[in-house]
């Protein structure tokens, strides 16, 4: 997670936490026999609910969609278009090199599939089943998700009952009166506190990732199908922008001298005059 994020959320659980300090005694919020029926309960229906390797799964999506820095949209545009103007200048089998250097693993299989000539269609086909099926899984772990969500409050309020019934069983004693009453109210707590400040939050996460990555995989595909077809750098530039939110329009990412820096780029003396006309590349300086 980013530095803001962390320090907002902690912010505001400061300030969350921070009112029951001041409406008296915080002691009185923790009730470990509540806590155990709420807990308990909760994790009981997930677990006969759905497979532990589902469980599991969503374990691991939520670390890594909090520990994983996402990447922002305008710099795989400028990835792609600087793969697209390199394919130009020393041809597709060269992207080879970038399929083993890329940090992106939807990225890396899709130059993959251009290094080993699959067809646009053929690329484009196995591309869009992989995100589908990529949005499939994160579309479960979010219901995992829910569905502890809407269950939390039922069982904080079965809690609530239990500490009901003790308290009716020993209406003539007021000692246990006044122990099973914080059951009851701490139970009904745990149980909104649990579904809307943990799991709808946790499946949230999951939604903005899901998102944010689909977006991407969207980006890479039309660029990659692009340089399959050897369209024009500065045209793929301008048609990838269109997913950018206009703030992230500015400037042109073609350029031929970054391009040959970056990539490490050697003109031959004989090649020289043919690679110096930008015209000949699509880049227009």
């Amino acid at each position: 997670m980013e530095g803001k994020s962390i320090l907002g959320l902690v912010l505001c659980a400061l300030i969350f936490g921070a009112g029951f300090v001041i409406s008296g005694d915080v002691g009185q919020y923790f009730n470990l026999s509540a806590f155990l029926i709420v807990f308990g309960g909760c994790l009981g229906t997930a677990i006969a609910s759905f497979r532990m390797e589902r469980l599991v799964f969503v374990s691991k999506v939520l670390r890594n969609s909090y520990r994983t820095r996402m990447r922002e949209p305008a710099a795989i545009v400028e990835i792609l278009v600087d793969l697209s103007v390199k394919s130009r200048i020393r041809g597709l089998h060269t992207l080879v090199e970038d399929e083993r250097e890329t940090s992106i693993l939807f990225l890396r299989r899709a130059l993959g599939f251009v290094v080993d000539n699959y067809s646009r269609e053929q690329t484009t086909d196995i591309l869009n089943t992989e995100m589908y099926f990529f949005k499939q899984r994160r579309d479960e772990s979010e219901r995992v998700l829910r569905v502890m969500a809407d269950i939390c409050p039922a069982i904080g309020l079965a809690g609530s009952v239990v500490g009901l019934i003790g308290m009716l069983s020993g209406v003539n004693d007021t000692g246990v009166v006044l122990a099973t009453i914080p059951i009851a109210l701490t139970s009904t707590l745990y149980g909104v506190i649990l579904a809307n400040f943990v799991f709808l939050p946790l499946a949230a996460r999951i939604r903005e990732v899901t998102d944010h990555d689909l977006l991407l995989q969207k980006i890479i595909i039309e660029g990659v199908r692009a340089i399959q077809s050897e369209l024009n750098p500065r045209v793929l530039e301008v048609k990838l922008k269109s997913f950018l939110t206009p703030s992230a329009r500015e400037g042109q990412l073609v350029s031929l001298a970054r391009i040959k820096e970056r990539f490490q780029i050697q003109e031959r003396e004989e090649e020289a005059p043919r690679m110096a006309a930008p015209e000949e590349v699509g880049v227009s300086l």
